[in-house]
Parts: C-alpha cells; sequence; structure tokens
C-alpha cells in the first residue's frame, strides 16, 4: 500500500491556527477534510449517491453531527457506555450545518448527498459546532458534487473591558460565560446566508457592528478554503437535472395561471388551500393523465409527464405570489407589506399551572404553560463539555391537529428542537438570575393552530406565560418574522413583516428577529436565495423593530408587568447559607438526618457545596419550622440564644434537651424553674417542647441551659417580671 501526502492549509484566526487537511482520511468517500481548531478536531465527509426514485422532488441532503464522547476523554453515560441516540446539541448543530448550504446547490440537482461530521477531539474550550459548519463546506467544496460554495461559519462574543465593549473572534467556551452575545454566522464571498442569535438586548446598531466584524473575518477563512481547493479540488459533475420540460411549463402556465392568480388571493389559509388544491387536480387529471392502458413504456412516459407537471404547478405558484407581493402588493390574506396580522392574547387560563398564556397572531396560535420547580429539577447536560444544568427550559411542540393534517405522531424532530431552542435563546436574556428568582423554569409551547411564525408565537406567548407566574423579567419580549420578493427577474425587492407559512414557503427567506423594547435577544436567518448584504440586514432589523415595538404594545395591554406573587400552587423557595464545615452534620450519616427532616416538615432540601441551603415548601409553617430546625442545627451555639427544643432524658440532676438533631443541652435541676425544684419529673417529661436559654457553652463544647431565665425574658417581655411563674 503506498503511502499518501496529505494536503494541508493553516491559517492563524482569531488567535489560534486552523488547519484544514485533505487526501489522508476517508479516501473513499466523495471527499472529506479535517479540521483542527486549537485542541479540537473534525471529521467532515461527503458521499453522492443517486437520486431517489425516478422523478425526484427534491434535493437528498442528508446532514449527520456527532460529538463521541472519547473526543474529549469521557466515556458515554449509561448501562451500555456507547453513544445513543442524537443529542439536542448535535441536532441543533446538524441545523446550523444544513441551512447554509441547502440552497447553494443547482436548481434540479437532487441526487442523494451525505454529510457526516465527527468529533474526533475536543479540546473543552474551543467548541466543535462553527469547527463542523467550515469543515462541512471545505468537504463539499472540493468534492465532486455541484456545490456553489465555499462557505464559512464563525462564532462573534462580545466581552465588556475597562476599554469598552470587544468584539471577539470565536469565543472560547470560557469566555463565552462573559459574553452578552453569542452570534454564529455564515457567509461565502457575495454575502451572509445564516445568522442565529442569543444575546442579552444587543442593540440594532450593535448587532449590525458584530455582523460587519463577523463578516470580515469569513473571508480569512474562504480563503483557505478555496486554496484547499485549488491543491485537492474534483471536477464538479453535476448530472440529470430534474426540471420540467419547456413544453410541459408553457401547457401549465396558458392552463393554471389566471385561475391560480384568483386562488392565491382568497383570505383564508384553508379555503385558498382547497382552491389551488382543486385546480391542481383538474388539469393533472384532464391533461397529464396516467396512460394506464398502454404499454409499459406509454406508462412511464405519462409518469413522467405527469411528474413534470405537477413540479411545474409548483414553480408557477411560487412565481405568482412572489409576483403578486413584488409588483402589485398584494399578499395572500390582504395585508400591506408591513402589516401585522391580527393579535389575541390572554393570561391565567390554566388553573393548576404555575403559569399560563394564549397567544394567536392571524392563524398561529400557541397555548404556552409555565412550571416553577427546584434544584432537584434542573436539567443535566452531559456532552463533550464539562457537565453543568440549565435552570431554564423551553419546550416546542407540533402537532399534526395545528396544520389540520394527519401525520404519524412521533417523538420531537429536528424542527420542533430547532424551534423551540430558538424561543428559548430569545427568553433567556431576560429570565432572572438565581440570586434574584431561585427557581427551575420550564416553558412548553403547544402550537394548536399554525400559519407561519409558529416559533415566534411561542416567544410571545412564552412571555406572557412567565409574567403570569410572576418570573421576574427584565422587559417583556417580542418575535417577529420578515420575509423578502422580487419580481420574476429578481428585482424590485419587497421585505414584508409577519410571514404566513405560503409566504415562508415560496418566499426568499425567514428572518426572525426577537427581543425588547431596548435590543436584540434572538436571531434565526433562514435563506433559499444565495445570501444577503449587509446593507440589506440593516434594513430588516428596521422593519422587524417597528414589527416588534407593535407587538410589545398589544402583549402589555393583556398583562403589563410580572405578578408580584407566584402561584399558590407553586413551592416556596428560601435560600439560607451555613458555614460549609456543618454540611456533614446537616445530611448526618448516609443522609439520615436532611431524610428525617424533609419528611418531618414535607419539604425538600438541597445543599451546595458553599454552604447555600435551598429549602422548597407548599406551607408557610412547613417552610419556617425546617429553617429554624436547619439554623438551630447548623449554628455555633452562643450565649443568651433562645431555643425551643425536645426533652430527650431525664435524670435526677436535670433534663436533656435536644436543640437540633445531633445538638443537645443540660438544663440542670435549679434552672428548671424559679423556686425549690424537688423532682425533674414534676416540671419536664419526656418528649415535652420547652423554651431554654443557653448559659455556658464550656472548652468541651457542652452546652448548659436554663428554663427559668427563658420565662423571666418572657415575662419581661409580656410587662413585668413579677408576672413571671414559678412553676
Amino acid at each position: 500500500m503506498s503511502s499518501v501526502t496529505p494536503i494541508v492549509i493553516e491559517k492563524e484566526i482569531g488567535g489560534r491556527v486552523l488547519r484544514l487537511e485533505t487526501g489522508k482520511v476517508a479516501k473513499l468517500c466523495s471527499a472529506a477534510v479535517i479540521a483542527t481548531y486549537g485542541g479540537t478536531t473534525v471529521l467532515a465527509t461527503v458521499t453522492r449517491g443517486k437520486p431517489r426514485g425516478d422523478f425526484p422532488d427534491f434535493l437528498g441532503l442528508t446532514v449527520d453531527y456527532r460529538e463521541k464522547t472519547a473526543a474529549a476523554g469521557k466515556f458515554p453515560g449509561g448501562f451500555k457506555k456507547r453513544e445513543g441516540p442524537p443529542s439536542e446539541k448535535e441536532i441543533l448543530t446538524m441545523r446550523m450545518i444544513d441551512r447554509p448550504i441547502r440552497p447553494l446547490f443547482p436548481d434540479g440537482y437532487f441526487d442523494e448527498v451525505l454529510l457526516q461530521c465527527f468529533v474526533l477531539s475536543h479540546d473543552q474550550e474551543n467548541d466543535a459546532d462553527v469547527i463542523a459548519g467550515t469543515a462541512a463546506s471545505a468537504a463539499l467544496t472540493i468534492s465532486d458534487v455541484p456545490f456553489e460554495g465555499p462557505i464559512a461559519t464563525i462564532r462573534v462574543g462580545r466581552v465588556h473591558t475597562d476599554d469598552g465593549a470587544k468584539f471577539v473572534l470565536n469565543p472560547t467556551v470560557s469566555q463565552l460565560e462573559f459574553s452578552d452575545l453569542d452570534l454564529v454566522l455564515s457567509g461565502h464571498a457575495d454575502g451572509i446566508n445564516m445568522i442565529e442569535v442569543g444575546a442579552a438586548e444587543i442593540s440594532e446598531q450593535d448587532m449590525m457592528a458584530a455582523l460587519n466584524f463577523g463578516y470580515g473575518q469569513i473571508h480569512e477563512v474562504l480563503a483557505m478554503i478555496n486554496e484547499l481547493k485549488a491543491k485537492a479540488g474534483r471536477e464538479k459533475v453535476v448530472g440529470d437535472l430534474f426540471l420540467p420540460a419547456p413544453e410541459v411549463t408553457q401547457a401549465i402556465a396558458s392552463l393554471a395561471e389566471t385561475r391560480l392568480v384568483a386562488a392565491r388571493q382568497l383570505k383564508g389559509k384553508q379555503e385558498r388551500n382547497k382552491a389551488v388544491d382543486a385546480l391542481r387536480s383538474e388539469i393533472l387529471d384532464q391533461h397529464f393523465a396516467l396512460k394506464s392502458d398502454g404499454t409499459m413504456g406509454q406508462y412511464n412516459e405519462s409518469f413522467k409527464r405527469r411528474m413534470q407537471a405537477k413540479e411545474a404547478f409548483k414553480r408557477l405558484e411560487e412565481k405568482v405570489t412572489r409576483r403578486l407581493i413584488a409588483e402589485s402588493g398584494i399578499r395572500a390574506d390582504g395585508r400591506s407589506a408591513l402589516q401585522i396580522r391580527p393579535i389575541e392574547g390572554e393570561v391565567s387560563i390554566l388553573q393548576r399551572t404555575h403559569g399560563s398564556a394564549f397567544f394567536q397572531r392571524g392563524e398561529t396560535q400557541s397555548i404556552v404553560s409555565v412550571t416553577l420547580g427546584t434544584g432537584k429539577d434542573e436539567q443535566i447536560v452531559d456532552g463533550l463539555l464539562p457537565e453543568y444544568s440549565k435552570k431554564f427550559m423551553l419546550h416546542y411542540n407540533f402537532p399534526p391537529f395545528s396544520t389540520g393534517e394527519v401525520k404519524r405522531i412521533m417523538a420531537p424532530g429536528r424542527r420542533e428542537i430547532g424551534h423551540g431552542a430558538l424561543a428559548e435563546r430569545s427568553l433567556l436574556g431576560v429570565i432572572p438570575s438565581p440570586d434574584e428568582f431561585p427557581y427551575t423554569i420550564r416553558v412548553v409551547s403547544d402550537i394548536t393552530e399554525s400559519n407561519g411564525s409558529s416559533s415566534m408565537a411561542s416567544v410571545c406567548g412564552g412571555c406572557l406565560a412567565l409574567m403570569d407566574a410572576g418570573v421576574p423579567l427584565r422587559a417583556p419580549v417580542a418575535g417577529i418574522s420578515v420575509g423578502r420578493f422580487t419580481d420574476d427577474h429578481g428585482n424590485k425587492e419587497v421585505f414584508v413583516t409577519d410571514i404566513i407559512g405560503e409566504e415562508d414557503f415560496f418566499g426568499d427567506m425567514d428572518f426572525k428577529v426577537a427581543g425588547t423594547r431596548e435590543g436584540i435577544t434572538g436571531i434565526q436567518l433562514d435563506l433559499k436565495i444565495r445570501g444577503l448584504t449587509l446593507a440589506q440586514c440593516e434594513k430588516i432589523f428596521v422593519q422587524a423593530r417597528k414589527g416588534r415595538l407593535e407587538i410589545l404594545d398589544i402583549m402589555e395591554r393583556i398583562i403589563a408587568k410580572p405578578r408580584p406573587e407566584i402561584s399558590p400552587y407553586a413551592p416556596r423557595l428560601v435560600t439560607i447559607m451555613i458555614n460549609p464545615e456543618k454540611i456533614g452534620k446537616l445530611i448526618g450519616p448516609g443522609g439520615k438526618t436532611i431524610r428525617g427532616m424533609q419528611e418531618k416538615w414535607g419539604v425538600t432540601i438541597e445543599v451546595e457545596d458553599d454552604g447555600s441551603v435551598q429549602i422548597a415548601a407548599n406551607d408557610g409553617d412547613a417552610m419556617a419550622g425546617a429553617r429554624g430546625e436547619i439554623e438551630a442545627l447548623c449554628e455555633d451555639i452562643k450565649v443568651g440564644t433562645v431555643y425551643t427544643g425536645k426533652v430527650v432524658s431525664t435524670k435526677d440532676f436535670g433534663a436533656f434537651i435536644e436543640l437540633a438533631p445531633g445538638t443537645d443541652g443540660m438544663c440542670h435541676i435549679s434552672e428548671l424553674a424559679d423556686g425549690y425544684v424537688k423532682s425533674v419529673g414534676d416540671v419536664v417529661k419526656i418528649g415535652d417542647m420547652v423554651k431554654v436559654k443557653v448559659i455556658l457553652v464550656d472548652e468541651q463544647g457542652r452546652i448548659k441551659l436554663s428554663r427559668k431565665q427563658a420565662m423571666r425574658d418572657d415575662a419581661m417581655a409580656a410587662g413585668g417580671a413579677s408576672n413571671a411563674p414559678k412553676m
């Protein structure tokens, strides 16, 4: 076996060396690239196959991204000690890789393309997601697949220094902890084609500055990929393009265009869809019927023509929709370009949830609930990075009935996970810190009607539900989408606000922006065209802000601010601090002490290594009782302190009283009461709860108590020592 010399391109990017290598590994696939950045390495491979079926109607692109735990020197969890289904992080990275590359294939190219990315090494500082995006682009660029790239993917953070705010290229995991911006950006020589943002109220001006900074850095990576292509690139093979024959396209236009223009202007989604479906079926059945009574060759030819006609009809519908908007200013539901659909909203719609809301915009509707929990309800995330927990999570559900369809009911797919993640990071920027609000928060958005922008409806409904739950948000958040249309020649550009499903399907983009009155908290850009310029992005931000403020005005009329109190069904939380050296005493042998307290008071107690103790209870008396017992158990016993303790044993010379579990003091018979006490049993018995005062803690830690001094103090407080009882 002959040795192969790999081709390597290296360049410093963002203070670390980016290395692209090909020619050594996975030589049987169409192309493979190993990308290394810092101590993190990703392998991206491209494999090409034949199209699905005789006349496919979509690009068979599959993107898979996996984080092998061995890459970070870790074992997978579970009994099998083997990686299982993809995690949420892996699924989100698949979407991040897929979205910018999908539009960059020739029209009608429907070959099967499998793009796989494996994390081979992870230094736990340079995350692999953006590296995988660049590696995937590089592999496609040097392969024979007709990919019209390259693209590059980078991350931008912003840290605040003594010299002011500073943008950071590809921030490390440590740097991101102190960043108020997490921007993932993909682009090529002609513009930007993917944006994902989570931010803490970043102004539109600052966001544009971040985009300018990031896009300037992208060109450095593009130059590396182009150099790799020049040295190792294979000749592109387009193959067969599955496009309707010109005569079929002309026939469909003459038969359907006039009636399709009328059908596309019907106001209701269902009415519009029924009219379009009826027209399509009529034309296909009357003019492109299958020849089932002829030869097999005649049948196959009729099938091919029918499939071409179906595709031509879809393209005509797209053309008509775009022309109506771009040239005539007519949207399917009759709105103007900047007009938002009618909005309805309500809070406290569900009795037993901790917070709830109903939000409807046009024909998109969401029912949202909020659940408040304790530390034990946090989501533990285990992957390549060190294990961490999430105290805020948003889950998005999209049942088939929301679109009036019958579909197989399955676990949440990539779309549901992606939409939920977008809504989650859009709200995360205004969620209070654990110090301000120690609850674990779960938001569930169930889409009950859908006609576009259901993720942004989840943001709006989620914000309303959180305020209904009494979560002290820093500010209300709303989300809006902006679409783009041009005429038949790609001119006369029109941006429309609050797109519906058909505008998303037939338009050039779905640019989602969420934020407060002060700034942006979340962005997601999905494109079907090659890219956007920075000038276009700036214009979109202005338009999105106008729509966002309009929605916020309506939301604040539904509920103006968070409720001052949480739901009576939500647990009450209090956090106290104890001496960390007393943690063992609180827990007790095998957890006996803390379990006993939880059973006694009906509470949940969680202890952290720093000595913070969180108590959760549904009853105020139980909370007070548990807190008092913990403080008594863990505090340093001081002279003069008064306790209510339990008599645990009696002797001839006095009584032993439990001040807290594991902490007893002795009350001498002479200190049980004023006057002469003949017998301890005359005053107290085992099991009695008595109030005592600490009068001495000796060098050996022995505690001496006095019941009579505690009684005198009570009498003085009540109005005079003369009223003090004698026994």
